[in-house]
């Protein structure tokens, strides 16, 4: 029975401390952290959240704030300054005005430089020259050398290159901290979607109260139609409930006692009281909400790039400026002319381009998959996925339905009637989440049949589930039980078309006493995903436990490059490693507790959202809506988004090719850069890597 993803065995497999280690290397802490297991009081964890955020808030505010008032104090800055009044062709003099020039322009150098110059004394404390060090050299050396003219030193004050150019940086910072800040908090309104009231029951009364008042261990009266407010277990009562706001599973999934709910499903139409694991900060929600942050703070491969080359320039920089400054003034150039050589070199290379060339990228591509229901958890996986030349699909749930509907209940013994082979299979599957569990107990509730009880109750893992009912030992499992135990399965009627059906047996102490078989649905974007696939030069396979005939049957319906079948669940993690020992590089899509480690070996684990969350937590990336086309989306987003990096690392770069020898002055007499052009020129070019950003799409 593939893909047999039961939760109580998933809940089983984290206490005993199994979990997969995830590419990340996040490990415990991470699964923590996604499945909320580790409940600590919800509010201190709230408000430790809400502490971070408003920091990161506060922070942002200040280049704000900082950028407004220097802008204020730039306008008089401006006319000020004898360069503009020479362009313009006007005068405005007075007694003591290069002195108010001054006065203006030191405001501007100290208080809205502050973050830049705070910023050059942690980069060298931290052996780590970057952006910060060269844009406060730059602003202390125009700074300083206009004092000095100011004082009498021969030559033209850059004091209104001086406060564009820190205005520019300041209102440069603040985008590219509020892009970040927006792209979280697009997932944040799915908060919203939770209710402001809920009830609770304590000491035998039902009380209303805050959402926010909600701690662990409340119990919870949830009313049909009514949204869940909290993460918890079930008492008390069974309904369907509606998850796909949360996992993507179209199909509302039962409910009854000792049951998991997550917070933002909407209750169908029975009444259920919810014991709260999980409140707040602690809740499924949040986790997705914390881990696109995560994801967004996340150093790429090409960040890193970007690090690496911004720390080169600043050094290039540097030299190319005092090289500058010392060929001039010994080739028999004045001191103004060598200084101003050297600070048009140090302004027109600021690597601030760069500073904003990938970190608004991955902003912008992180909010923008999360809102179209791709979560990324791996930065550098997502880059990867540009070179994928293998997708290995895992059938049930990823290309099919996953929602078994139960075509025949077929006897193999006379003392059972088909009707009792239902009832003794939905007993001992009625436990299990996994799609055969559902489909046995919609069957069970169509045919009106009563549900027995039972007791003793085992995971199979990739084969089935035991347990007792009315004192046998029964069983309920796919032909990999007869396999492992090294015996002939029974022999499956003509009836029964094994190219579409899964066929499950029921045993009763020992002896099979019947078939019940069932027929899953293939996704309705699932063959339009295999041949965009095969457009981009990607072979795909389908890996399953189902027989070989199923397999191939998909497999040949979608028109794909192969099939694995009856895959053991420990053997999906050996299959990915065959096609990575060929050198191929390889994306694992899976949605079941048995994928993990495939999805953790794959080069790209990919979890679709309808599974559970142990495979959400060893993937790289989880697709929300389970759609297979998401898998192709995200490939081509995934390339969009390098590109839109490449483009901005190759303009931020090309252009101090160009302009740092121009600063320079190269080509002196004939062309020269002025330092306020530099600055124009800096300016402009991290616009067009914002711009440039800004127009990544998710199609």
């Amino acid at each position: 029975m593939e893909g047999h993803h039961d939760h109580q065995a998933h809940y089983n497999h984290d206490q005993h401390g199994h979990e997969p280690q995830s590419k990340t290397g996040s490990g415990a802490s991470s699964m923590h952290a996604m499945t909320g297991h580790e409940h600590h009081g919800s509010t201190g964890h709230t408000e430790e959240h809400e502490g971070h955020d408003k920091h990161a808030g506060h922070h942002t505010e200040d280049f704000l704030k900082r950028f407004w008032i220097c802008i204020g104090i730039t306008v008089p800055v401006l006319p000020l300054s004898h360069m503009i009044q020479q362009w313009l062709g006007f005068s405005w003099t007075f007694p003591g005005d290069k002195y108010v020039l001054l006065g203006l322009s030191t405001i501007i150098y100290f208080y809205g430089g502050w973050p830049f110059l705070a910023g050059l004394v942690r980069e060298v404390k931290a052996n780590n020259l970057g952006m910060m060090t060269l844009v406060a050299v730059a602003i202390t050396t125009a700074y300083v050398y206009s004092v000095a003219v100011v004082f009498g030193l021969e030559g033209m004050d850059f004091f209104w290159e001086l406060a564009t150019l820190i205005d520019i940086m300041l209102i440069g910072h603040w985008l590219e901290m509020k892009s970040q800040m927006a792209a979280s908090r697009a997932l944040e309104s799915l908060v919203a979607l939770l209710p402001a009231v809920v009830h609770v029951e304590k000491d035998g009364k039902t009380l209303d109260i805050a959402l926010t008042d909600i701690q662990s261990g409340d119990i919870l009266l949830v009313k049909p139609g009514e949204k869940l407010a909290a993460d918890g277990t079930v008492v008390e009562g069974n309904s369907y409930v509606n998850e796909s706001m949360l996992t993507g599973e179209s199909v509302p999934v039962r409910k009854q006692k000792d049951d998991k709910v997550i917070a933002g499903a909407i209750n169908g139409d029975g009444v259920l009281k919810v014991n709260v694991t999980g409140a707040g900060s602690d809740s499924y929600l949040q986790k997705v909400i914390t881990m696109v942050k995560t994801a967004q703070s996340a150093k790429s491969n090409t960040q890193n790039l970007a690090d690496k080359v911004a720390k080169w320039l600043t050094l290039i920089s540097i030299t190319v400026g005092v090289i500058t400054f010392i060929v001039w003034y010994t080739g028999g150039q004045e001191l103004a002319f060598a200084l101003e050589r050297m600070v048009t070199v140090m302004v027109t290379s600021c690597p601030h381009a760069l500073g904003v060339a990938i970190p608004l990228v991955i902003a912008i591509s992180t909010s923008l998959s999360a809102t179209h229901g791709l979560l990324i958890r791996n930065r550098t996986a997502f880059e990867n996925a540009r070179n994928l030349t293998t997708i290995i699909f895992d059938k049930t749930g990823t290309l099919t339905k996953g929602s078994h509907e139960v075509q025949a209940v077929i006897p193999l013994d006379d003392q059972f009637t088909s009707d009792q082979i239902l009832q003794y299979a939905a007993a001992v599957q009625q436990n299990s989440e996994h799609h055969i569990a559902h489909g046995v107990m919609r069957k069970l509730k169509e045919s009106q049949l009563e549900l027995w009880a039972s007791s003793n109750f085992n995971y199979m893992q990739g084969i089935g589930v035991t347990g007792t009912v009315n004192s046998r030992n029964v069983i309920a499992a796919g032909p990999n039980y007869f396999k492992q135990e090294g015996q002939p399965a029974p022999r499956i009627p003509e009836q029964v078309d094994q190219t579409i059906e899964t066929v499950n047996f029921v045993l009763v102490d020992g002896n099979p006493v019947g078939i019940i078989t069932f027929a899953d649905t293939i996704r309705e974007s699932a063959q339009q995903a295999i041949a965009q696939l095969k457009g981009m030069h990607i072979q795909t396979f389908l890996l399953t436990g189902d027989n070989e005939k199923i397999a191939e049957a998909v497999s040949n319906k979608l028109d794909m490059d192969g099939y694995l079948a009856n895959v053991l669940p420990h053997e999906k993690q050996d299959k990915v490693k065959e096609f990575q020992g060929k050198g191929q590089v390889v994306a694992m899509t899976g949605d079941g507790v048995n994928d993990a480690p495939a999805l953790a070996q794959a080069d790209v684990g990919i979890a679709v959202g309808s599974g559970t969350d142990v495979a959400a937590e060893t993937a790289d990336i989880i697709l929300v809506n389970s759609d297979p086309m998401d898998v192709v989306q995200m490939i081509r987003f995934g390339k969009a988004t390098y590109r839109k990096m490449v483009q901005n690392l190759a303009w931020a770069i090309g252009y101090n090719v160009i302009a740092i020898p121009l600063a320079a002055g190269i080509l002196y007499p004939s062309f020269m850069l002025s330092p306020a052009m530099g600055a124009v020129l800096m300016s402009a070019s991290t616009i067009v890597v914002a711009i440039n950003a800004k127009l990544l799409k998710v199609k």
